[in-house]
C-alpha cells in the first residue's frame, strides 16, 4: 500500500469513526498497519488507533499501539514525531495508573524543546504530568500542572484541551473536598463542549457530565447527580467505555447510597450490568446479573402481582390500590377485578397515587 493509498484510507477509517462505526473503523486502520509500506502513514494510522483505544477505554491495546509508534517515530528519525510518540507513551501509562512511568515519560517530552509540535503538545503534557501526581496525592504539584495546561489552552486558543483540564480540576477539587469549585469546573467543561464541542468526540460531554454529577452528589443534590450521571452512562454504553461505565456505576451507587436507598441501588447496578454483558455477549455474567436482578426484584415485591412481571424495570403505566399495593394499569383495566390480588382486599375503586 502506497503514499497516497494509506492517506485515503486513514481517511476512509476518520469518516466511520465519526460516523460512530467504530469497530469498521479500526478494522480499516488495522488493514492500513498491516499493509501500508508508509513510516510516515503508519505513524499516523497507529495516532488514529491510541486515540479511538483511549475513547473506548481498552488502556492495555492503547498503550501497545504507542508501544509500536515509538519504534517508528525512531525509524523516521523525526523529533516531532518522537515527541508525539512519548506523550502516547505517557497517556497511556497515566490511563493504567503508572503514574511514575508517565512522570518520567512526560520530562522527558518536555526536555525534547525547539520544535514546532512539541510547543503544541506543552498543554497536553501538563495535563497528563498532572493527573498523574493526582493519581499520586501530590496534590501541589498536580495543580502546577493543571495551571500550566490551562494557560497553555487559554494562550492557544485550544477549547478542547481547556475542557479535558476542567474536568480533571473538577477531580483536583473533589479529592480536596472543596464542592463548590469541584461543580464549577466540571460545568466550565460542559459549557465549552455545547458552544465548541460539534465536531467533538462524545467523549468530552460524557466525562464532564460524570464529574458534574460526582460534584452534584457531594452537595447532596441528588436529582442533578442522577440525570448527569444517566448522561455519562449512557454514552458510555454506546461507545463502550468500559472504565467509564464502571465510574457511572459506582456514582449511581453512591447517589442511591445517599438516598438510603441501597435495595434499590443494587436493583439498578444489576440492570446495568445485565445491559452491559448483554452487549458483550458475556453469557455467564449476564446469567448472574439476570438472577440477582430478579432476587432484588423478589426482596422489595417489585413485581406486577397480575402478570408476574418486574416494575421498574422500564417506563409503564402504573396504578396503585388503596391497600398501597401497585400494579400494571393495563392489568387492572383487563383483569376487572374488584379485590387487590395480592392481599384480597376488596377496593371499591383505584387509588390516585
Amino acid at each position: 500500500m502506497g503514499q497516497d493509498q494509506t492517506k485515503q484510507q486513514i481517511e476512509k477509517g476518520l469518516h466511520l469513526y465519526q460516523s460512530n462505526q467504530t469497530e469498521k473503523a479500526l478494522r480499516v486502520w488495522m488493514r492500513v498497519l498491516e499493509k501500508s509500506a508508509d513510516p510516515a502513514g503508519r505513524f499516523r494510522v497507529l495516532s488514529c488507533l491510541i486515540t479511538a483505544h483511549a475513547e473506548m477505554g481498552r488502556y492495555k491495546d492503547m498503550l501497545k499501539f504507542a508501544v509500536v509508534q515509538i519504534d517508528t517515530a525512531r525509524e523516521l528519525e523525526d523529533p516531532d514525531f518522537l515527541t508525539e510518540s512519548y506523550l502516547n507513551l505517557a497517556r497511556s501509562n497515566e490511563k493504567l495508573c503508572e503514574f511514575q512511568k508517565t512522570i518520567s515519560y512526560c520530562k522527558t517530552c518536555l526536555n525534547m524543546q525547539g520544535t514546532t509540535v512539541s510547543l503544541q503538545l506543552n498543554g497536553q503534557v501538563s495535563l497528563s504530568m498532572g493527573n498523574a501526581f493526582l493519581g499520586l496525592s501530590i496534590f501541589q504539584k498536580a495543580l502546577e500542572c493543571f495551571e500550566k495546561a490551562l494557560r497553555y489552552a487559554h494562550n492557544n486558543d485550544d477549547k478542547m484541551l481547556e475542557c479535558r483540564v476542567c474536568c480533571s480540576l473538577g477531580n483536583f477539587y473533589t479529592q480536596i473536598k472543596d464542592y463548590e469549585k469541584a461543580l464549577f469546573f466540571p460545568c466550565k467543561a460542559a459549557e465549552l463542549v455545547n458552544d465548541y464541542g460539534k465536531g467533538w468526540s462524545l467523549k468530552y460531554r460524557a466525562m464532564s457530565q460524570y464529574h458534574m454529577a460526582v460534584a452534584y452528589r457531594k452537595l447532596g443534590r441528588l436529582a442533578d447527580a442522577m440525570d448527569c450521571c444517566e448522561e455519562s452512562m449512557k454514552i458510555a454504553l454506546q461507545h463502550g467505555d468500559r472504565p467509564l461505565q464502571a465510574l457511572c456505576l459506582l456514582c449511581f451507587a453512591d447517589i442511591h447510597r445517599s438516598r438510603r436507598d441501597v435495595q434499590l441501588g443494587l436493583l439498578k447496578l444489576h440492570c446495568l450490568c445485565e445491559r452491559i454483558y448483554r452487549t458483550k455477549e458475556q453469557h455467564q455474567e449476564l446469567r448472574d446479573h439476570v438472577v440477582k436482578f430478579h432476587e432484588c426484584v423478589e426482596e422489595m415485591e417489585l413485581y406486577c402481582g397480575m402478570c408476574g412481571e418486574s416494575i421498574g424495570e422500564k417506563n409503564n403505566q402504573l396504578q396503585a390500590l388503596p391497600c398501597s399495593h401497585f400494579f400494571h394499569l393495563k392489568c387492572l383495566q383487563t383483569n376487572g377485578t374488584r379485590g387487590c390480588p395480592n392481599c384480597r382486599r376488596l377496593s371499591v375503586k383505584p387509588g390516585y397515587v
